[in-house]
């Protein structure tokens, strides 16, 4: 074949791609949004039941890494839409404001749901979440790409370098799960009534149906992710409330609501409250990894050519706050607890930049507070984690994670000497 017909036949479908890259989201009525989110919803449901009902038949060490990671594919997929289309300023609302939430909403929802039914069943409050030793590696390993996430924000874009370096990281925290002795894990009685009628049938039924229920929630993802995104805008634009904040909240409300419900029914346990937590932290960790690595590679793609995601200013201060947020949520379970206190401050912070978001700047003081609360917030983020960081320099807050980490880290990843052989 002559090289210009070999060039020819390679460039058709990627100037094509490129050419649907740059169309817009496809515009839909407001009135859209009364089936494409109630679809998104059921689709991540269907995958929820199906992660919930297949965490018995993988490896342990795993469960709740791969849980949390199929629990937010319909997060993926809007991300993936917005990358796609080149919609950066949405892009970035949608992701900041998946992972305030769940740390601003999800943490504190958790301790309320454990603390709600520990006074019922035991009739004393719930003081604090104490973690196992075994959950210190979910939390420095939210430590990790919070640290390489600082350096994104201060060279102010994502690109595949970056991308690349994420998912290494990902993969060095699936390695150390892995390594990990097996911990207790979900019983069957804890399952909602459909993923326990699944992991309880013949083995035929319940490999057809999870794979059924990932196929079935997975297209209707695939078909319903960008009208779900069109109709969100529309309904901004009929509100009269900006896209970014629409789509930073509305959008992640909707993905992540069967997390939320997954979460819900451990910590009613009680005992499972720590299992919960780790779920959420889980999903923060994937989120600032996997997630994010995914944004410059479609974004790349769609353009045809490699390319980094520039930041504006208005993003790089969302970027840095979601930063701060998840910084100070870590440096509180550094010690291995949750306190009732801590779960306050997390929701407290997150409800007031939540309140003032779809507040008209302006004159008058709710206009000042809409201009600058969202660097309040940051500052008390940052500032908090570095009284902190002090704090546990000087003693006064332990360092519980740091130490079981480095002792898994030994016996574990690195087993060495008379434990190694025992």
């Amino acid at each position: 074949m002559p090289e210009r017909s070999r060039a020819q036949v390679i460039q058709g479908p990627l100037f094509a791609l490129m050419f649907l890259a740059a169309l817009d989201i496809a515009h839909m009525s407001p009135y859209g949004a009364l089936w494409t989110a109630p679809v998104i919803l059921l689709s991540a449901m269907l995958i929820a039941w199906a992660a919930e009902s297949a965490q018995f038949f993988i490896a342990q060490g795993f469960a709740l890494a791969i849980l949390a990671w199929l629990q937010t594919l319909p997060e993926f997929a809007v991300e993936a839409v917005l990358a796609w289309k080149q919609q950066v300023p949405l892009l970035l609302a949608n992701l900041t404001g998946a992972l305030r939430l769940l740390t601003g909403l999800g943490w504190p929802m958790i301790y309320a749901t454990a603390a709600f039914f520990h006074k019922r069943k035991y009739g004393r409050p719930l003081n604090q979440i104490v973690l196992e030793r075994e959950h210190c590696v979910e939390v420095v390993g939210l430590l990790v790409p919070l640290i390489y996430m600082m350096f994104v924000y201060f060279k102010a874009s994502l690109d595949v370098w970056d991308a690349l370096v994420l998912t290494l990281i990902y993969v060095a925290y699936l390695f150390v799960l892995s390594k990990v002795p097996p911990q207790e894990a979900e019983g069957i009685e804890d399952l909602e009534r459909i993923p326990r009628a699944i992991v309880t049938a013949r083995p035929a039924v319940r490999t057809t149906a999870i794979v059924g229920l990932f196929l079935g929630g997975g297209l209707l993802i695939y078909f319903t992710a960008e009208p779900f995104l069109g109709s969100l805008l529309s309904v901004s634009a009929a509100l009269g409330i900006p896209s970014f904040v629409f789509v930073q909240w509305v959008a992640p409300f909707v993905s992540e609501f069967p997390e939320k419900v997954s979460a819900f029914y451990w910590a009613r346990t009680v005992d499972r409250a720590p299992m919960a937590l780790m779920n959420m932290v889980s999903s923060n960790i994937n989120q600032w990894t996997l997630l994010t690595a995914m944004l410059p590679i479609l974004y790349s793609f769609s353009r045809g050519s490699i390319s980094s995601i520039p930041f504006d200013e208005q993003q790089e201060l969302e970027l840095l706050m979601t930063l701060g947020q998840s910084l100070i949520g870590m440096l509180f379970l550094v010690n291995m607890k949750l306190a009732w206190w801590e779960a306050v401050a997390l929701f407290s912070l997150w409800f007031i930049q939540f309140a003032f978001s779809p507040v008209p700047q302006g004159p008058g003081v709710l206009g000042f507070l809409s201009i600058h609360i969202h660097w309040y917030v940051t500052i008390a983020y940052l500032g908090w984690s570095a009284i902190e960081i002090i704090r546990i320099f000087l003693g006064r807050r332990s360092h519980d994670a740091f130490v079981h980490f480095a002792g898994v880290w030994r016996t574990n990843v690195r087993p060495s000497g008379p434990a190694a052989i025992e």
